[in-house]
């Protein structure tokens, strides 16, 4: 990676971390609005902010306190959004990975941490309120914020160099 894809990372990383912790009262939890997941759109203009989403949701999940099943497995959902979302053919598909990926590999995690059987027969219902928190952030805030910076010449030059 250039110089300037890994400073783009690293802002990227801190601000998703930020945004994360300090509005934690909605960011973790099975009904969760994580405002910060709007960020997620950001590889679609800029392929190596993937990574910056994966270090800023790490941080973020260390704070979160569902342990090491989120902080590894939470991440990962959201390192395989930001690699999907960068290839992504259209703008308005750009927010959609974060929402498979999240509501899937979030919402079972949700289900084996969160009965107290560990059972998966919760997890259609934790799935579907992540999804619907990951819809609402990411099509509502994120598709915005992304043909907003898309505008800007600073991200013209990022969107050509390969992944």
């Amino acid at each position: 990676m250039k110089t300037r894809q890994i400073a783009i990372s690293a802002v990227v990383a801190a601000a998703y971390a930020a945004l994360t912790i300090a509005l934690a009262p909605i960011s973790y939890g099975p009904v969760q609005f994580r405002v910060a997941e709007a960020l997620c759109v950001l590889p679609f203009i800029c392929p190596a902010s993937a990574w910056g989403l994966f270090i800023g949701c790490i941080i973020a999940n260390m704070y979160g306190g569902y342990g090491i099943l989120d902080i590894v497995f939470g991440s990962l959902a959201t390192l395989f959004a930001g690699l999907v979302t960068a290839r992504m053919p259209f703008k308005w598909l750009a927010p959609l990975p974060p929402v498979i990926f999240n509501g899937l590999i979030v919402g079972a995690l949700l289900a084996l941490t969160l009965t107290p059987e560990n059972s998966m027969g919760s997890f259609p219902g934790f799935a579907g309120w992540v999804a619907l928190g990951e819809v609402a952030v990411c099509y509502a805030l994120g598709l915005p914020l992304l043909y907003g910076l898309s505008k800007l010449k600073f991200f013209h030059e990022e969107t050509n160099n390969p992944f």
